[in-house]
């Protein structure tokens, strides 16, 4: 069973985009999801990635069923993320 869905939120675990957080755009199997950032990987140019090389977050997003999908509305999706489990772990 694949535990990666589009929409959802992951982190790399290898590669030189190890540590960035990702989501998801499609599963087009079951080894490998498609991933864009908004930044180093655009909507125009998302990154194919291995499931093995990945690690699913809890977070998921609703935003690739939005009509005005950009690149600047899900760097700022992500970067929200991130600052709230920044400000989770501060306390």
């Amino acid at each position: 069973m694949n535990k990666f869905i589009p929409g959802q939120l992951v982190i790399s675990k290898s590669g030189r985009d190890k540590g960035r957080m990702f989501l998801i755009m499609s599963v087009p199997d079951p080894n490998y999801v498609t991933l864009v950032d908004g930044k180093l990987r655009p909507l125009e140019k998302p990154k194919r990635k291995k499931i093995i090389h990945l690690q699913a977050t809890n977070y998921h997003s609703d935003i690739l069923e939005q009509s005005n999908l950009n690149n600047a509305g899900i760097r700022k999706m992500i970067q929200s993320v991130q600052h709230s489990e920044e400000e989770a772990r501060i306390g």
